[in-house]
């Protein structure tokens, strides 16, 4: 039997480098305004080579939270919460919806709060000892902690998925939920994706020579995406959330409805750990377009992942300019506020949505110079654009050869 169950978003929220509601975060990309900054606290890590990152600033927001949820929340968990609150908010589904069992969570980081982690882990192999380390430490750090905290924190009853793929958490987050609402498991999901910032994030990718280093004194102009002077990803922390529910159900009630989510794929490489494969990267678009019943002629921008690697962006220019030619606008916002990891699938749907209803496409911060060696892309570079659109996909690829994309419109 055919499915014709559709999902839009109702509700979106965000903490981000670049700005902690919808319409601060559109300003910056309108802007071009960079949240990346230098890290002072950074420079007694011996042989760290990156010295820059992407914060949120949430000082004094935690309050927002009740305590009793608090307690249970590192700072990831934290930047998911307050992410959530805003958008089921802005959805309009009442205290009784949400705490149903028609609404579940699907929600996603790398990894649970890395700062509490390595606190309470120094703690106990410097003293070897338990004293101090409160009951409640390992909540803050399970893989988990983000959808477990907002599922506690609004009772939903519905279907829980917790993703933690690296850097395609927050879009598997959208894409399981998604999924969930069109096969009639839930009415209503809270998705989406988090991160926090520890040095130890960029010491990952610093031992493997993937970060920026050439601008740690200009940390304003990088990192570079598709540029040939692109050195590498710059780690950053935030969160997305975006609220779907089931369109007739949405209709009746009279949402506000910010677009919809008309298809979506995620699979794996098979091939390799770290390096992106472009066979996988052109199957998992192919069949996202497949789900939403769509061809590539049809879209009218994609929402790039390009972090401003050597090899990822090299693959990621040569699928995209297979797929979908030279002439479809293309934007990375990683240029703005750094590689989110967990939060950034999430946080580029919400800006692609954004974009939609404001007729814009934002421009590719800190691309100058288009590396020649790269195929021909349309990249929207200087100024945002003033162009309307109304189908776009956004790609985000990740570490374990995973890979996911999303089919946005309006509706």
């Amino acid at each position: 039997m055919e499915n014709n169950r559709r999902v839009v978003v109702v509700g979106m929220g965000i903490r981000s480098p670049i700005g902690n509601t919808l319409d601060e975060f559109e300003k910056s990309l309108k802007e071009g305004r960079s949240g990346i900054s230098t890290m002072p606290e950074w420079e007694d890590v011996k042989r760290l080579r990156t010295r820059v990152a992407g914060l949120c600033h949430i000082e004094g927001q935690e309050d927002l939270i009740p305590r009793t949820s608090r307690r249970s929340m590192g700072r990831v968990a934290i930047l998911a919460a307050l992410s959530a609150m805003d958008a089921v908010k802005a959805s309009g589904l009442s205290e009784d919806e949400i705490a149903s069992s028609i609404c579940g969570v699907s929600f996603g980081s790398t990894e649970g709060s890395i700062g509490n982690h390595m606190d309470y882990i120094r703690k106990m192999l410097l003293n070897r000892t338990l004293e101090g380390i409160p009951a409640s430490w390992y909540l803050k750090c399970m893989s988990h902690t983000c959808a477990g905290n907002i599922s506690i924190l609004f009772q939903t009853r519905g279907p829980f998925i917790a993703s933690c793929t690296a850097c395609t958490s927050g879009s598997q987050g959208i894409g399981f939920g998604y999924e969930a609402i069109k096969s009639g498991k839930a009415d209503i999901m809270i998705t989406g994706g988090a991160e926090e910032v520890d040095f130890l994030s960029a010491a990952v990718f610093d031992l493997m020579m993937a970060t920026s280093s050439n601008f740690n004194d200009r940390p304003s102009e990088t990192p570079r995406p598709f540029d040939s002077d692109r050195d590498g990803l710059v780690v950053a922390e935030g969160a997305a959330t975006l609220i779907l529910e089931e369109y007739e159900r949405a209709k009746k009630r009279g949402a506000p409805i910010f677009g919809e989510i008309e298809g979506f794929w995620t699979n794996g490489s098979g091939q390799h750990l770290t390096n992106s494969d472009a066979r996988s990267m052109e199957e998992c678009m192919l069949s996202a377009l497949k789900d939403a019943r769509r061809n590539p002629a049809e879209i009218q921008h994609v929402n790039a992942h390009a972090t401003a690697t050597s090899h990822g962006d090299e693959i990621e220019a040569i699928v995209t300019n297979k797929i979908f030619g030279p002439d479809v606008p293309v934007t990375s916002l990683k240029g703005y506020m750094g590689h989110t990891m967990g939060a950034c699938g999430a946080i580029e749907a919400v800006a692609t949505l954004l974009m939609m209803r404001h007729g814009f496409m934002a421009s590719t911060l800190n691309l100058e110079n288009p590396d020649p060696a790269l195929p021909p892309l349309k990249h929207v570079i200087g100024e945002f654009l003033k162009q309307r659109f109304s189908l776009g996909i956004s790609n985000n690829f990740a570490f374990g050869g995973v890979n996911t994309s999303l089919i946005l419109s309006l509706t």
